[in-house]
């Protein structure tokens, strides 16, 4: 398998608050990789540092072999990352099929933008017959499908999840992480932030456990799942 990011002894916080306290992370192409923990464990800073959102104070990002520390967050983007942020952050008053093609406002090649908003409608079939629709009125479910085909909108190599099951009903938290399969079977590479341990451990191939800011875990999902340790503090058994 080919490296495609490294967190490289990455340190990284907010003003005197340090969030991730020296982390090394791997993920190689074609991976789901999932990161666990509680809340305040660092894993949102993970995700803002990758971005650019929160740059790291030391250690090295690398994505496919350069260095992101000094790089501005649009930069990171055009490189091919793509990130689904907590909450959602739709364009509330924009419809859904202007919140699509806000993700691909990096690109010009119409013809392609057609193609992936096609993949984005097969993928999330409720997206296409609400694309007249205002962000703001779907449900918490199709918002997150919206937040989702935005971010693919911009075609990303690696994409980047933050909570995508929070404050769903728990039939629509299996439709969303069965599009993430499909998304990670036609290509693309996913780091997985997610609170619900049990659903990211099987629908990923490698995990790690943060705990204030540093990595306590890490192995093969099928094994942490295993793990008494885990099923004890994260999994509720």
């Amino acid at each position: 398998m080919t490296m495609l990011l490294e967190l490289k002894n990455v340190c990284s916080g907010y003003g005197a608050i340090e969030a991730l306290k020296g982390i090394n992370i791997h993920i190689e192409k074609g991976e789901i990789v999932t990161l666990i923990g509680a809340n305040g464990a660092g894993k949102s800073t993970t995700l803002r540092s990758i971005t650019g959102l929160v740059p790291p104070s030391t250690g090295e990002i690398l994505y496919e072999g350069r260095i992101l520390n000094e790089v501005p967050t649009h930069r990171i983007t055009a490189m091919g990352i793509s990130m689904v942020p907590e909450g959602r952050a739709i364009f509330a008053n924009l419809t859904v099929s202007e919140n699509l093609e806000m993700g691909a406002y990096l690109r010009t090649d119409k013809a392609e933008n057609e193609k992936d908003l096609d993949r984005v409608f097969s993928l999330f079939p409720r997206l296409k017959e609400r694309r007249k629709q205002a962000g703001g009125t779907l449900s918490g479910g199709e918002q997150q499908m919206l937040a989702i085909g935005r971010a693919l909108m911009a075609r990303p190599r690696l994409l980047l999840l933050d909570e995508p099951s929070l404050g769903l009903a728990p039939l629509l938290v299996h439709s969303i992480f069965e599009a993430v399969d499909t998304i990670n079977r036609e290509g693309t590479s996913i780091l997985l932030v997610e609170q619900n341990a049990n659903a990211a451990l099987k629908h990923s191939h490698r995990a790690y456990v943060l705990e204030t800011g540093t990595i306590i875990m890490e192995g093969l999902s099928a094994e942490l799942i295993a793990d008494p340790r885990v099923k004890e503090a994260y999994l509720g058994e």
